[in-house]
């Protein structure tokens, strides 16, 4: 007999308490446990240690503690929880900053009861929420903009660990390509595909497909405007 897949363990983050309240409300009455609740990011991480949610929901602007500072240290402490950000507008500079961070993506604050409980499921499952194309446009946004600082790193150093096929593969998702795109554009199978990408993964130390966008842009592989 076939068993039911076990649903993510939640953490929801948020200054406000009607928020934290209806998130509650919405994941549970789809099956899915909420194991805690924060009111800011410090709050956030004694829970997550704590408590070891597989999903974090983290609203970015909060008291005591900001949203990526507490994505920052979660993700130290818990390597394979996932962080999903909140916030009100997708072209969110600091959305940017979390998936820098390793966020697997964000939600709007007004997301509709059945995509919000999808999401959890999905990124439970260790998949990254954003659609690559979502990405993309985020990353364009703000990459071109970051401060000198965190200047693309020259290409054949950041990423001397790939093949040149794995390189490819790289660039075509910092394109926003699926798996399937991918596919159909190399003339290769969707299996061998997933290899590559799985590869890349490990070389680089990436989190998920959000990352992936991201390092496609910060190293120079991809510049705005790249079809």
């Amino acid at each position: 007999m076939n068993e039911e897949p076990r649903q993510p363990g939640v953490l929801i983050v948020d200054d406000q308490e009607l928020i934290r309240t209806g998130f509650r409300l919405i994941l549970t009455a789809r099956g899915i446990d909420v194991v805690g609740e924060a009111a800011d990011g410090a709050q956030a991480v004694e829970a997550a240690q704590r408590l070891r949610p597989d999903v974090v929901l983290m609203d970015i602007r909060m008291p005591v503690m900001d949203g990526l500072e507490a994505t920052r240290r979660i993700l130290e402490l818990l390597p394979a929880c996932r962080v999903l950000m909140l916030t009100t507008f997708d072209l969110d500079r600091y959305v940017y900053a979390a998936l820098r961070l390793g966020a697997s993506g964000f939600l709007l604050k007004d997301v509709t009861a059945d995509h919000l409980a999808g999401a959890v499921r999905l990124v439970g499952t260790g998949d990254a929420l954003l659609a690559p194309s979502i990405t993309r446009r985020l990353v364009e946004r703000f990459a071109a903009q970051d401060e000198p600082a965190k200047a693309p790193q020259p290409t054949g150093e950041a990423l001397a660990p790939l093949t040149p096929r794995e390189r490819e593969v790289l660039a075509l998702m910092g394109r926003g390509r699926s798996n399937a795109e991918l596919a159909a554009d190399l003339y290769l199978s969707e299996a061998t595909v997933k290899t590559h990408v799985a590869r890349i993964f490990a070389k680089l130390a990436l989190r998920d497909r959000a990352q992936a966008v991201v390092v496609a842009y910060e190293t120079g592989l991809v510049v705005p405007g790249d079809k």
